[in-house]
């Protein structure tokens, strides 16, 4: 249980930087960003499925985080 918490852990540090560093590129001008919305033009191409569903991956993410945690140390 503790190495499927491990790694709910590494993957939801791993999206947030991943959307930290899209916003970062974008606003230092790295990428070009023609609609605003704080994602490469270039990386929507490829990653549309990972922006698209940032709030329901780190909701699921998170809710999996939580239940671990309380099932293995309460």
């Amino acid at each position: 249980m503790k190495e499927i918490l491990y790694t709910l852990i590494f993957t939801a540090i791993l999206m947030g930087s991943v959307y930290a560093y899209a916003i970062y590129a974008t606003r230092t001008g790295l990428e070009e960003d023609e609609n605003k919305n704080f994602i490469p033009d270039s990386w929507e191409k490829k990653f549309k499925w990972a922006f698209t569903g940032k709030a329901i991956i780190m909701f699921a993410l998170g809710f999996g985080i939580g239940f671990l945690t309380n099932e293995l140390f309460f």
